[in-house]
């Protein structure tokens, strides 16, 4: 077995002596594996997780970069990416470029340490600028048990401002209360927390009830989080509404 020196230096903390040294080993278990109570332990600098949306129906096949590195390749409306790292930053520049390189559109956004982020590239239906890139921050955790959420983001200018419905099955639209109203263009409502069943999803413009976009029957379990995008499918007077789902958690 090998002994124990009788003193030890540590820079920063003075002498220890073999009976000090074993006292503070047995407060603290650094001392007693042997590392100095007044080290500092650098830590790990979080990152930021990031995803990336395609939601415009009228871009071309687009490339999109979020602080330089391509988060999405050649990938056109519909397309969410899986999370990527990068480093946290209150103006990151995002980017997205036609496949030829040439530049649609492009914006600065906040990462936040520790979060995880969805960037978007939606339509805004008006010219010279067609598209818009923006940024939400996504919940993390699971839906209590038995329960879903579901937050909605209006980028259907066309549409205007938006009522949406998760109607139970064997239920009418005449018999649901809307899950959100007035949700305005460019903005968000949710996340919302409901009892999980099988709905159907119906969104309407505000106040009115002929349907813009009605889903297939969403048969939900529970612990669901959803972010859904809700945008014009065409440059129209009266377009009908198309609905991008990304799964939050689980």
């Amino acid at each position: 077995m090998l002994g124990m020196p009788r003193t030890r230096n540590v820079k920063g903390c003075g002498k220890l002596t073999v009976p000090r040294l074993v006292t503070v080993a047995v407060a603290s278990l650094g001392i007693a594996l042997g590392i100095s109570g007044c080290q500092v332990v650098a830590g790990y600098p979080q990152t930021s997780l990031v995803r990336v949306i395609d939601a415009s129906f009228i871009a071309p096949a687009v490339n999109i970069y979020v602080d330089k590195t391509i988060f999405a390749s050649n990938v056109g409306a519909g397309f969410i990416s899986n999370y990527g790292t990068t480093a946290p930053s209150a103006a990151a520049p995002v980017v997205a470029t036609a496949v030829n390189g040439a530049t649609l559109v492009s914006a600065a956004v906040t990462l936040n340490p520790g979060a995880q982020h969805s960037v978007f590239l939606t339509d805004n239906g008006s010219t010279p600028t067609l598209y818009n890139l923006s940024v939400l921050e996504d919940a993390q955790t699971a839906a209590p048990s038995g329960h879903s959420s579901f937050r909605f983001f209006n980028q259907a200018p066309r549409t205007g401002p938006i009522d949406v419905y998760m109607i139970p099955a064997g239920t009418t639209m005449a018999n649901t209360i809307p899950i959100c109203t007035s949700i305005p263009i460019g903005q968000t409502c949710g996340y919302v927390t409901f009892e999980s069943q099988t709905v159907t999803m119906v969104i309407v413009p505000s106040g009115q009830t002929t349907p813009k976009y009605t889903s297939t029957p969403l048969g939900l379990t529970g612990g669901e989080v959803r972010t859904v995008v809700m945008v014009d499918s065409q440059l129209t007077s009266n377009p009908p509404v198309s609905v991008v789902i990304a799964n939050d958690v689980n």
